[in-house]
């Protein structure tokens, strides 16, 4: 109960981070999308509620399911809100480094991850005890950020663009643990089916894909304001 109260409770409350941020660029800019924005990340939770109670994404049939119904459609979004906003003032008015900060979450859901493989519900391989290590790569948010407050806008691109990498090796981590174990050792054990039920998938539908977003969406705006503190 507890590991699930961790992972529902994270969610929680990196949605509300997300709201909050949507919230204070809107009334800068002048723009009347909070609404909007809330629907989007209330109706995506229903969403992932309701496919996890159909249990249809407790497989690991190829091609797999989770990822074709979860983590794709988040990734299209990601991509076409981007693409939407990226000359908007909604933009420009979130202040960047609260950007960089966000990603200071995933030093928790790896955190997480450790007692989630004590719990027998998640391979070690994807975790710090493993081949992943997001917690260290999480922890430079803060100097980042706070380079970001100084301007350094070129490092902060940088830094988010090696985060994109580290999600992938982490996605190529948990891909092939699940449908190539034999590349860890020949007894390397079955990746645990447990973690694609509800609330655990919300790591792969929800907290991954906020973190992708985030990279994205501070790239475009740090690129945006590396350029307008050329021409001054």
């Amino acid at each position: 109960m507890g590991l699930k109260t961790a992972y529902i409770g994270l969610s929680l409350f990196m949605t509300v981070v997300l709201l909050y941020i949507n919230i204070k660029a809107s009334n800068k800019g002048l723009n009347k999308s909070p609404v909007k924005f809330i629907f989007l990340l209330v109706g995506w939770h229903m969403y992932i509620y309701a496919l996890s109670l159909t249990g249809f994404i407790e497989n690991f049939d190829f091609p797999p399911r989770f990822f074709l119904l979860t983590i794709l459609p988040a990734f299209i979004f990601t991509g076409w809100f981007v693409h939407k906003t990226k000359n908007s003032r909604w933009l420009t008015s979130i202040p960047p480094h609260w950007l960089v900060f966000y990603q200071s979450f995933r030093i928790l859901i790896e955190t997480i991850f450790v007692f989630t493989v004590m719990a027998g519900l998640l391979h070690s391989n994807v975790t710090i005890e493993g081949y992943n290590f997001d917690m260290v790569y999480a922890i430079t948010s803060v100097v980042i950020g706070y380079l970001i407050i100084k301007k350094h806008y070129r490092i902060g691109i940088i830094w988010n663009i090696l985060g994109l990498v580290v999600i992938a090796i982490i996605i190529f981590l948990f891909q092939t643990t699940i449908y190539l174990p034999e590349m860890y050792g020949l007894d390397t054990a079955r990746f645990p089916i447990e973690f694609m039920k509800y609330p655990y998938i919300l790591v792969p539908a929800f907290l991954m894909p906020s973190a992708v977003f985030i990279h994205v969406l501070s790239i475009v705006q740090l690129k945006k304001l590396q350029t307008q503190n050329k021409r001054h």
